[in-house]
This record gives C-alpha cells, structure tokens and sequence, in this order.
C-alpha cells in the first residue's frame, strides 16, 4: 500500500519515479499538506523546459485553465492561452451532462501547434482522453504534451504526465482540488474520508 505524500516544493523531496515526469514530493505525518504555490513555481520550471517558440498553452476547465492563464504572463508568451473542456467528450456524459464550467476556446490555429496541456490535478486519465478528443475536433496538433500540478495515480487509462510538480496518494473517496483567490494565489482543498 502506498502511503500518503505531501508535497513541499522544489527544495525539499525526492524526484518521481521515472517515466518522462518528474517532481517533489515528501511523507506527510497524519493530514495531507500541498503548498499550491510552491508546487505553481515547480510547474512553471517544468513547463518552461517543454516550451519551445512555437509552443501553445491550453489549460483543461477550470484548474488547468488557471495554470494556463498565469504561465502565459510568467513565460512571457505572446497572445492567449487556449481553454479546452471535457464536456462533450466524457464517457460519464449520459450521468453528468453539461457541466457549468467553460466552453473550449482555442485562440490559435490547432494544425500543426506544438501544444502543453495543463490541468491541476491527474487522476484516473479519463479528463485527458476526453479532452485529447475535443482537441482533435480542432484540428492535427504537431504535438500534445501534457504537465500536471499534481499526478495523485489511480490510472484507469494509459496516461502519464510529461511533467507532474508533485505525485500524491489519495485514499479514492478524497478529492483534491484547486483553488483561486482573488489575488490569483493558488491552494488545495481536500475533501473526503
């Protein structure tokens, strides 16, 4: 059984076991702690390793969507990053329907882009696959990579993260998701057993 990790930024943990990602990550004593920010500036120095000139960030609703948005200003990258749902794609659409969250906008030519795909949280792989879907109603990407804040295992899919800031284990019942304030400043909130 795999014990629960905490995530303590890029100071502190060891590197992830390999398979092209790599991150952070340290035993937790009793509850889960995961600085979000510290883990954003570990992602932006993964990210900045995967960018090349012509890379496109698009970020999955709404966690992903928010990585996206301040990468962009922090890598200095011109124009917009894309936004992509999974609503349309998903394999639990007849129980979830259209979820309230954004609509897919991709701000640039999907042909031939070299594209990152960020989302906050990774998990049984079936956001990826579904959004991997949508992305190819837009057109032949050159490339898809995909980083990740947190990679919390639970596969059900072949998925795996090119980079992932932290890998945390997660008792299935919890759910760990990213939160925004009003300055833009990142944190988690686990909630479940």
């Amino acid at each position: 059984m795999t014990n629960p990790m905490s995530a303590a930024g890029p100071s502190q943990g060891a590197k992830a076991p390999s398979g092209g990602s790599e991150g952070h990550a340290v035993p937790s004593v009793g509850a889960l702690l995961l600085d979000a920010e510290a883990l954003y500036r570990e992602l932006l120095r993964g990210v900045r390793s995967l960018c090349g000139p012509q890379t496109r960030l698009v970020g999955i609703t709404s966690g992903g969507a928010w990585l996206a948005e301040r990468l962009q200003q922090d890598l200095g990258l011109a124009g917009a990053p894309g936004v992509i749902s999974s609503a349309m794609h998903r394999d639990d659409f007849a129980q979830r329907g259209l979820a309230a969250g954004g609509q897919t906008q991709l701000p640039f030519e999907v042909n031939g882009a070299e594209i990152v795909l960020l989302d906050d949280v990774l998990y049984t792989g079936r956001t990826i696959r579904a959004v991997i879907n949508e992305l190819f109603d837009y057109g032949r990407p050159a490339s898809v990579r995909l980083a990740v804040l947190v990679d919390r295992g639970g596969r059900e899919l072949p998925v795996q993260p090119d980079f992932a800031a932290a890998r945390v284990a997660l008792p299935a019942a919890q759910s760990l998701e990213l939160a925004r304030d009003a300055a833009g400043r990142f944190s988690f909130h686990v909630e479940g057993q």
